[in-house]
C-alpha cells in the first residue's frame, strides 16, 4: 500500500471506530442529530477551512470525544491509531470525574500549553459547538446559558491563538454571528 492508501485507510478506520463508539449517542440540539456528525464536522473543518493536512490530527479530530464520552481507553486508541493520535485525543479530553465547572476552568488554563495539533482540534471543536449553541441549541438551554457558553468558548480559544490563522478567522466570524443572534 502506498502512503495515500494508508492514510485513507486510517481515516476510514477512525470514522468507523468513532461511529461505533458513538452509535447510541445524540447531540443536545433540537434536532438530536447523531453524535458522530459532530466529530466528522470538526475533522472536515480542520481539512477544509484550516488547511490541516496532518493525517494524525484529522484522525484525532474524528476520535476527539471517544475517551471523554464513550469509555474508550487511551491504550485502545494507541493500539489502533498510534501514540501520536492517542496523545492528541488525550490532550483535548476532559476528565469527566471532575465537576463540570472545574473541567471548564481547566480547559481555559490548559489551552495555551496544548500541542499545535491539539490546539487546532480544540479550535475547530469550539467553532462547531458555538455554531450549534447559537443556531441549533438544545431546547432546554436558556438564552443566558447560551451566552455564557459563547463567553467561555472565547476564553478557551484565546489560549490557542496563533495555531491556525484561517481557523481563528472562522472562529471570530462564527462567534460574531452568534453574538449578534443572541444580542450580546
Amino acid at each position: 500500500m502506498n502512503s495515500d492508501s494508508l492514510h485513507i485507510s486510517k481515516l476510514l478506520t477512525a470514522a468507523h471506530f468513532a461511529a461505533e463508539k458513538h452509535k447510541d449517542q445524540r447531540r443536545k440540539g433540537a434536532d438530536a442529530s447523531p453524535y458522530i456528525n459532530h466529530p466528522l464536522k470538526v475533522a472536515e473543518l480542520l481539512w477544509r477551512v484550516g488547511d490541516v493536512r496532518d493525517v494524525d490530527c484529522i484522525v484525532a479530530a474524528i476520535l476527539h470525544d471517544t475517551i471523554e464520552d464513550t469509555g474508550t481507553t487511551p491504550d485502545e486508541l494507541e493500539e489502533l491509531f498510534g501514540a501520536r493520535v492517542r496523545m492528541l485525543v488525550e490532550e483535548v479530553s476532559d476528565d469527566k470525574a471532575l465537576p463540570k465547572a472545574e473541567r471548564k476552568r481547566l480547559q481555559i488554563e490548559h489551552a495555551p500549553s496544548l500541542s499545535e495539533g491539539a490546539k487546532q482540534i480544540k479550535l475547530a471543536d469550539k467553532i462547531v459547538n458555538i455554531s450549534d449553541v447559537a443556531f441549533a441549541p438544545a431546547p432546554d438551554w436558556s438564552l443566558e446559558r447560551r451566552r455564557e457558553y459563547l463567553d467561555w468558548a472565547a476564553s478557551v480559544v484565546a489560549g490557542v491563538r496563533g495555531c491556525n490563522p484561517r481557523l481563528e478567522e472562522n472562529f471570530d466570524d462564527v462567534l460574531k454571528k452568534a453574538q449578534e443572534l443572541l444580542q450580546q
